[in-house]
């Protein structure tokens, strides 16, 4: 049987770590790795785990690239404060743990979404999938700011049937917060990538992606929850570019 140890990363997530502490109370290890936060986030962590460190917070590859060699066991579940595992993922990851030869290097594991009090089924968010179950020394996330991914080539990469359950926002302001926040750190992934900005880039690239979650992904299916998911997208994607413009400048 394999043991796992789970890793957290955080920044101000008191409203949110009791949840996903509760949710995996059962592994063998648990360790927090804190960005400094300011509210109870630390406190209520240590209720749960004496394995909470503090390290800055430069980006989520490198925070979780540092995490993951801190973790006791070959085998890691690596989550965010808004995620929880439901008891049927649970068993799952046990069924691989207690194999004595396990067939893959690491796991793709689907989301569902929740936003504004309701499930997205659609509106691009139905394909979420995202890698985190994996073993220890052969896994570390690409450097990029936004949408960092496990790299998988050449791993064997299996796939998870239970869904892990992702509480987005916690309000509309959160989201707003975190589009513009992505929107900083994208411009420099995509500074290489792009000479200039024209209009192509500040009117229809956001207008398209609005098209891509509302009509093509089928956002108008999640009623007026898929209408602002599809609009905040794109006016993320307006000040990707509108940053990339000032960092110039």
């Amino acid at each position: 049987m394999h043991s796992l140890s789970v890793i957290i990363t955080t920044f101000n997530e008191a409203h949110n770590i009791q949840g996903v502490l509760e949710s995996v109370g059962w592994a063998d290890e648990i360790i927090v790795v804190d960005s400094f936060s300011t509210d109870r986030t630390v406190e209520i962590a240590r209720q749960h785990t004496r394995r909470v460190m503090q390290r800055q917070y430069t980006g989520p590859a490198d925070q979780k690239n540092w995490a993951i060699p801190q973790a006791s066991h070959e085998w890691v579940l690596l989550l965010d404060a808004d995620e929880r595992v439901p008891e049927k993922l649970k068993l799952e990851i046990q069924k691989y743990l207690n194999q004595e030869n396990i067939p893959y290097d690491a796991f793709w594991i689907r989301r569902r979404n929740f936003f504004m009090g309701r499930e997205v089924r659609f509106s691009g968010w139905q394909g979420d999938q995202v890698v985190r179950f994996f073993r220890r020394d052969l896994c570390r996330y690409n450097d990029k700011q936004v949408h960092e991914e496990i790299i998988t080539e050449s791993l064997r990469v299996g796939r998870l049937d239970t869904k892990l359950l992702h509480y987005t926002y916690k309000d509309m302001e959160h989201f707003l917060a975190k589009v513009r926040r992505y929107a900083r750190w994208s411009a420099q992934d995509y500074s290489k990538k792009t000479k200039r900005v024209t209009a192509f880039h500040l009117v229809f690239k956001p207008f398209f992606r609005f098209l891509k979650h509302y009509v093509f992904q089928l956002g108008f299916l999640d009623g007026k929850v898929g209408l602002v998911v599809s609009a905040v997208m794109a006016w993320g994607v307006f000040l990707r570019y509108v940053n990339l413009m000032e960092q110039r400048q």
